[in-house]
């Protein structure tokens, strides 16, 4: 008895996995085709940036210094965007482009 419910079980499960077909599928571009995006932006906490030689020596070119400045630790944590309007105009929608431009430069 026991098998014939087992072999039942097997039938009713079987069959519906037997049926299914997979539809073909269009090829599936590589992620290295993809446009590549930033990898550092305005958004990113400034410590990311910083962490990142090449990165950091863009935020200390473009913003005199800033990873030496007094408060760094204060703000560090904090975006590009997020310190601007703190910044009593000390970072300037022009400086902030000049580093957005340079950041997205980097590879």
């Amino acid at each position: 008895m026991k098998s014939a419910v087992l072999a039942a079980i097997v039938v009713l499960t079987a069959t519906p996995l037997a049926a299914q077909t997979t539809a073909p599928t269009a090829p599936v571009a590589p992620a290295a085709a993809a446009t590549p995006v930033a990898k550092f932006t305005l958004d990113t906490p400034i410590e990311t940036i910083a962490s990142d030689p090449v990165a950091k020596k863009v935020l200390d070119t473009d913003l005199d210094n800033i990873t030496a400045h007094p408060m760094y630790d204060q703000f560090k944590s904090m975006s590009l965007s997020q310190v601007q309007p703190l910044s009593q105009g000390a970072l300037s929608d022009a400086a902030l482009a000049k580093v957005k431009a340079d950041l997205a430069a980097l590879k």
